[in-house]
């Protein structure tokens, strides 16, 4: 394998993180690892009940999965994360991610919310979002792993690193 580099400086450094319920959002995780550790030899992959949000920082490019619980809520492992962050919000200005959601269109008006709590936070403090949103619909007959890694390559074109 080799490091591959954007503005030819440094090696991309990939972390995947994800908040379940289920399982599903691990999964997807998991193999959108799987497919980063193709090419890039620094690829992590955890749970966002253990990390800690001042942790993010711009040597990294996080890709999020995360699953919408209940009524639009996070699911049960973003909680602490999510507890975290909004007890001591940290800079994440040169922070940049991607998100991808999973949801249901049957309950309209709170597909993929789970997801958009924690959008709405890394923007909220400077995070830079690339790439297209991405989204599985639990409704649909699309496994989500399948959703997410046709959506990986757009992302990592927009964030100018090669898939």
């Amino acid at each position: 394998m080799t490091a591959t580099t954007t503005k030819g400086i440094q090696p991309v450094k990939f972390t995947v993180l994800y908040g379940t319920e289920s399982g599903n959002s691990e999964l997807i995780a998991e193999d959108l690892g799987a497919k980063l550790r193709e090419e890039h030899d620094d690829v992590e992959v955890f749970d966002l009940q253990n990390v800690d949000p001042a942790d993010l920082s711009a040597d990294r490019f996080f890709v999020v999965v995360c699953s919408t619980h209940g009524e639009g809520d996070p699911p049960n492992t973003a909680l602490p994360f999510i507890e975290a962050f909004d007890a001591a919000p940290p800079a994440l200005a040169g922070v940049r991610y991607a998100m991808f959601g999973l949801g249901d269109t049957f309950y309209e008006e709170t597909y993929s919310q789970g997801s958009e709590h924690l959008d709405r936070r890394f923007a909220a403090q400077g995070a830079e979002r690339v790439g297209e949103y991405g989204r599985h619909d639990a409704s649909s007959w699309d496994l989500g792993s399948d959703v997410a890694l046709e959506w990986l390559p757009g992302v990592l074109a927009a964030a100018s690193v090669t898939a």
